[in-house]
C-alpha cells in the first residue's frame, strides 16, 4: 500500500481555510474602508485559495493512476479511469444541486476538469505543459473576442442566463466564476507537480524555486503597470497586469500556480520534517475532509448565520471572526471523526459510489 504524502493533505486544508475565508466575505459584503491592510491580505487569498485546491486535485490524479501509468498495465488504468469518469459525474451532479444553494459553486467545474484530466493521463508532462499554454492562449483570444460580462450583474454577482443551455455552456466554459478556460490548466498542472518526487528534497526545492519565479513574475508585471502607461499602452491591455480572479487572464494563472506551487513544496517538507506529531496531523485530517467542509462552510456555517440575520452587510473583523470559528470547528470535527473512520462523510459516499 503506498504511503500517504502527509504535505498533500496539509495543503489541501490550507486551500480550504482560505476558500473560507474568501467566501464569507464576500457573501457578507466585506468591503469597508476599516482594516484596508487587512482587507488586502484576505484579497490575495481570492481566487488563489481555489486554484491551490484544483492544482491539489490534478496532484492526486497523478498518485492515484502512478502504479497503473508506471507499470504499463492498461488493464488497471482503464479500470482507475472509470471510477474517475464516475468520480467527476457526481461531482458535476453535486455541483448543479449546489449551485442553487451557492452560486459559486467549484465542483460542477470541477467535475469537467477530472472528467479531461482522466483523458490526459498518459500523456507525457511536456504535453501537459503545451495544453495549458494552449489553454491560456485560447481563454485570452476569446475574452478579446467576446464580451466577458455577458449576463453578470457585477453587485449582485447574478448570471442572468445560467440555466439556459447557452448561458450554462458560456459560463462553464468562458466566463463563470471557475471556467475551464483557463482554469483546466491548474488541474493538468497538478498533474505535473504529482509525477514529481517531492520527497525528494533537491525536486522539491526546484519546484519551490520554479513556483516563488513565477508568483514573483507575476507581481513585478503588476509593478510594472504605471511605467507601461507612460509608455502609452492602451487601456485594454492594462487587464493584461491584473492579478484577479475574474477575468482569469496569464497574469493571474501565472502568479496563482507560483503560490500554490510555493505552498504544496513548503507543506510536503513540513509533512516530511513532523510526520506523525500530534500538533499537525489534526490539519492533515482536516486536508482529508476538504469536500465535506467546503459544502459545509456553506450550507452550515452561512446558513447558521443566515438564521441568526448575521450574514449581510458585516464589518471585514466579523467576517474574519466568522471564518476563523468555522475553521477551528473544521479542525475539532476532523480531529474527532478520523478516530473512528478512515474517510469523511462525503469522501466515503463519493468514493463507494463511484466503484
Amino acid at each position: 500500500m503506498k504511503q500517504r504524502i502527509l504535505g498533500f493533505d496539509l495543503a489541501r486544508a490550507l486551500a480550504i481555510f482560505g476558500m473560507v475565508i474568501v467566501n464569507f466575505k464576500v457573501v457578507m459584503h466585506a468591503h469597508v474602508n476599516e482594516s484596508m491592510a487587512w482587507l488586502k491580505v484576505v484579497n490575495i487569498l481570492d481566487g488563489r485559495a481555489s486554484a491551490l485546491f484544483v492544482i491539489l486535485a490534478g496532484v492526486g490524479l497523478s498518485l492515484l493512476t502512478q502504479q497503473s501509468r508506471l507499470s504499463g498495465d492498461l488493464q488497471l488504468l482503464a479500470i482507475e479511469k472509470k471510477e474517475l469518469f464516475k468520480r467527476a459525474g457526481l461531482l458535476f451532479i453535486l455541483g448543479l444541486l449546489y449551485i442553487e444553494i451557492w452560486p459559486a459553486d467549484i465542483l460542477h467545474y470541477y467535475g469537467v476538469y477530472i472528467l479531461v484530466g482522466a483523458l490526459c493521463l498518459l500523456l507525457a508532462s511536456r504535453y501537459l505543459f503545451a495544453l495549458i499554454v494552449l489553454l491560456l492562449i485560447v481563454s485570452t483570444l476569446l475574452f478579446f473576442m467576446l464580451n466577458y460580462s455577458v449576463a453578470w450583474d457585477w453587485q449582485t454577482l447574478a448570471y442572468a442566463d445560467l440555466w439556459t443551455i447557452k448561458g450554462f455552456t458560456r459560463n462553464l466554459i468562458f466566463n463563470g466564476f471557475h471556467p475551464v478556460l483557463p482554469w483546466l490548466g491548474f488541474l493538468l498542472l497538478g498533474m505535473v507537480i504529482g509525477r514529481q518526487n517531492l520527497g525528494h528534497v533537491a525536486v522539491r526545492e526546484r519546484v519551490f524555486l520554479l513556483g516563488v519565479l513565477a508568483a514573483v513574475s507575476a507581481e513585478l508585471a503588476v509593478l510594472f503597470l504605471p511605467y507601461a502607461r507612460l509608455m502609452g499602452l492602451p487601456p485594454i491591455y492594462e487587464i493584461f497586469f491584473n492579478t484577479e480572479p475574474m477575468p482569469p487572464l496569464p497574469v493571474y494563472f501565472i502568479g496563482a500556480a507560483g503560490s500554490a506551487t510555493v505552498i504544496i513544496a513548503l507543506c510536503v517538507a513540513l509533512g516530511e520534517k513532523y510526520g506523525q506529531k500530534r500538533w499537525l496531523m489534526p490539519f492533515v485530517y482536516t486536508g482529508q475532509l476538504a469536500l465535506t467542509f467546503y459544502l459545509a462552510h456553506v450550507i452550515l456555517g452561512m446558513g447558521l448565520l443566515e438564521s441568526l440575520g448575521m450574514l449581510d452587510k458585516q464589518s471585514l473583523a466579523f467576517s474574519l471572526t466568522c471564518a476563523l470559528i468555522f475553521c477551528v470547528f473544521a479542525v475539532v470535527f476532523a480531529s474527532y471523526w478520523r478516530k473512528f473512520f478512515l474517510q469523511g462523510p462525503l469522501e466515503g459516499i463519493l468514493r463507494r459510489v463511484s466503484r
